[in-house]
């Protein structure tokens, strides 16, 4: 059996985290964020996940639990999929309507990303080229490149097709076969019309009917919503059929049925409507843009980082690739290289002007990610966020250079990662020359004002632990609420009284002012539940009632946050103690040391009764 690699380990460290596979409903990925749907969200112990080698940070948004990873991110996907057992169809994300909205998009696009953002700067590359030397367009060595470049966009329907039907969880062969049929309409030649294709015949003006049913024929090369929706009505058709077709003769009269029915069902109804759509997607897009590119431009190029933080920016996917397919270029893609780089610049700006080696050893190889390929998850979570002034620089820049860019009309031919190795993808479209200005200013702006005004550095000897047992000498902590001591065996929740959660111990409170025990950062805050990690890295947690949880926050006022900074006695909730005895709910409230070595042991007070910060428990090395 073969030793379990980096990846693996991060896949377990991260499945057990979240409460362990049966917690998680899903699991699918982008670029660099590996996305969970979870079943309880109460379950998932965020600071654990946080702390593990390999894991940048988690985001919680669109209704997924999202595991920012970097470039690494498919390696670990596969192996929470092969060897923990976790479901990668995908899942639906709970939440609002926005919220569906960019899960579905997500979903359909993210497991193809790769594949169309290679091609894509394939295509990048082959500009540069012909820049260079116009007659090498005119080579079959440069066709056959455009052919391997083009194709994957061009036949972007069959891969629609494909993830559509994981995501509606319809017949994947036959979702295809619809495509299939969207795409022959413009490529094959038919003798029934004179040797031209369906879509030409209608182009030149001849009568195209079905049963007499006038027919409206776009261009479905490319297209992104007429599959999506097709292959959405082929899920509902598809479980109508399976309920009144005979096992005996559903396999093969299904897809007979399903072909026949949805493909003249598209050419007649969700093609056309579908094209329209998207033609006034793209249509606003540049009517927008052309009221003021420079307002425009400012804005993507200032918010597209914030908007990659949430996930958010996936919401602007399905106009780029509308927007490709309607008029080779999307207007939105120009202000974005100045954007992404500017993060990048500022992540370098930290690389030489840290004295803190390990946050150097993150910001150098985050820098070369996001300016090079355009990944700048690396560089925002890693280094310039968790610093805030380089990450505002970034903005600033971005929003200025994005500005710049916008005027000239600049945007990228096909769909692309914005970095510098596909900054000629825009060489083409507008005015160049402004895109390399913008995109230089947005650098040089940021990485100015981070080397020049500089960020509040990080010392090394406040660097967390991450997951290691704490290095301190004898540890006392104090009873974060007043009341009477219970010994952790006899409360009424199993899985605390048997340890298998850490040591420690209850009490009943007599009041419900709930304090800090120990002097450190918050790694966890809800509003039942409190993790505090101190400076030597010992983690202590404070959990108000038993099975409170359930309550959703009802009956408790947080007065922390993840990430402040608490001294012993600090409040860290009020919770209305009466209510909970009220509802029926055990107010126990445990203290528990969760990362005490084997070998290290916890003693309790002898008091019966405690007050606030007093003297509970002293954690022995």
């Amino acid at each position: 059996m073969a030793a379990p690699t980096k990846f693996d380990t991060i896949a377990h460290a991260v499945v057990e985290a979240v409460g362990g596979k049966d917690n998680i409903n899903s699991a699918t990925h982008c670029a660099t964020r590996l996305r969970l749907t979870l079943k309880d969200r109460d379950k998932a112990d965020k600071a654990k996940v946080e702390s593990t080698k390999g894991v940048i940070t988690v985001v919680e948004s669109g209704g997924q639990f999202q595991i920012v990873i970097g470039n690494d991110v498919s390696r670990v996907f596969e192996s929470v999929v092969a060897n923990e057992g976790v479901s990668g169809e995908g899942g639906n994300a709970s939440g609002g309507i926005g919220a569906r909205l960019i899960d579905l998009v997500t979903s359909i696009f993210t497991p193809f990303l790769w594949v169309l953002a290679g091609t894509g700067l394939l295509k990048a590359f082959l500009a540069t080229a012909v820049a260079f030397n116009g007659d090498i367009a005119t080579t079959n060595t440069y066709a056959i490149f455009y052919a391997a470049a083009d194709a994957t966009f061009q036949f972007l329907p069959i891969f629609l097709a494909v993830t559509a039907a994981k995501k509606f969880k319809a017949n994947q062969w036959v979702s295809i076969a619809i495509a299939g049929a969207l795409i022959y309409s413009q490529t094959v030649a038919l003798d029934a019309l004179g040797g031209v294709t369906l879509y030409a015949w209608a182009g030149a003006g001849e009568s195209l009917d079905f049963f007499g049913i006038p027919v409206i024929m776009p261009a479905y090369l490319s297209a992104v919503i007429p599959v999506i929706l097709a292959v959405y009505v082929q899920s509902k058709f598809e479980i109508v059929l399976d309920k009144v077709l005979h096992s005996s003769i559903r396999n093969f009269v299904s897809p007979m049925v399903t072909v026949g029915v949805i493909v003249p069902a598209t050419f007649i109804v969700i093609g056309p409507i579908s094209d329209w759509l998207g033609t006034m997607l793209s249509e606003g897009v540049n009517w927008v843009w052309g009221l003021s590119p420079l307002v425009g431009g400012a804005i993507l190029g200032g918010l597209w980082q914030v908007f990659v933080i949430f996930g958010l920016h996936w919401g602007f996917v399905p106009f780029m690739v509308q927007d490709l397919s309607t008029q080779g270029y999307s207007l939105l893609t120009g202000p974005l290289f100045a954007a992404v780089l500017a993060q990048g610049a500022a992540a370098a700006a930290v690389f030489i002007k840290t004295k803190n080696k390990d946050l150097k050893g993150v910001a150098g190889p985050a820098a070369i990610s996001g300016i090079i390929a355009g990944i700048t998850e690396p560089a925002i979570y890693g280094v310039t966020l968790r610093l805030k002034k380089p990450f505002i620089y970034g903005v600033i820049g971005g929003a200025i250079g994005g500005a710049i860019a916008a005027s000239g009309g600049s945007a990228a031919e096909g769909f692309v990662l914005p970095g510098l190795i596909t900054l000629t993808a825009a060489i083409n479209i507008g005015n160049f020359t402004l895109q390399l200005i913008g995109t230089g200013l947005a650098m040089v702006i940021a990485f100015t004002l981070t080397l020049v005004l500089g960020f509040k550095d990080i010392p090394e000897e406040e660097e967390a632990v991450g997951d290691e047992a704490f290095d301190e000498l004898d540890v006392e902590v104090g009873a974060p609420v007043e009341g009477t001591v219970i010994p952790l065996a006899e409360v009424a929740d199993p899985a605390f009284a048997s340890g298998a959660l850490g040591h420690g111990a209850g009490i009943m409170p007599t009041s419900g002012t709930i304090v800090a025990p120990v002097d450190g950062e918050v790694i966890t805050a809800m509003p039942h539940a409190y993790g505090i990690r101190t400076k030597g890295g010992l983690e202590v947690l404070v959990h108000i009632g038993i099975d409170t949880v359930k309550l959703e926050g009802k009956h408790f006022e947080p007065k922390v946050k993840q990430g402040d900074h608490v001294s012993r006695g600090d409040v860290l909730c009020e919770a209305d103690i009466a209510a909970l005895g009220a509802a029926n709910f055990d107010t126990t409230t445990l203290v528990i040391v969760t990362n005490t070595k084997e070998g290290n042991h916890v003693t309790m007070s002898t008091d019966a009764k405690v007050g606030g910060a007093d003297y509970l428990l002293t954690v022995v090395r």
